[in-house]
């Protein structure tokens, strides 16, 4: 009876954490969009994963089951870096396109003001 009630509470942490993979993807698909201004933190669940995963699991299933999820994690996890690699390189180009934009309008009044 032991085993079944730890076997539940394993299979009940997995599709926690499966779940809340799914609503770190979610949170950041809105960050890439703009909708979100701040990045969700993923590394406290990364952490939490790892840590749970280096529990001896003994039930086959439960244990190929923790591999998926962190198979699915750690793939998510390159999705979302890929996307916050693109968010900062669009800001960096907006900046340097408003930087020059500014330079110009610098140089243009300084031409203005020479002219008699």
């Amino acid at each position: 009876m032991k085993i079944s009630k730890e076997n539940y509470d394993i299979r009940s942490k997995l599709m926690e954490f499966e779940k809340r993979t799914e609503e770190m993807h979610q949170d950041f698909y809105k960050y890439y969009s703009g909708l979100e201004p701040v990045m969700p933190g993923w590394e406290a669940l990364e952490r939490e994963l790892v840590l749970y995963s280096r529990r001896k699991i003994l039930d086959l299933e439960l244990s190929k089951n923790m591999d998926r999820v962190l198979y699915k994690f750690q793939n998510r996890k390159k999705i979302w870096l890929t996307w916050v690699e693109e968010v900062h390189h669009a800001s960096q180009k907006d900046e340097e396109a408003k930087d020059k934009a500014t330079k110009e309008e610098d140089q243009e009044e300084e031409a203005v003001s020479i002219r008699p």
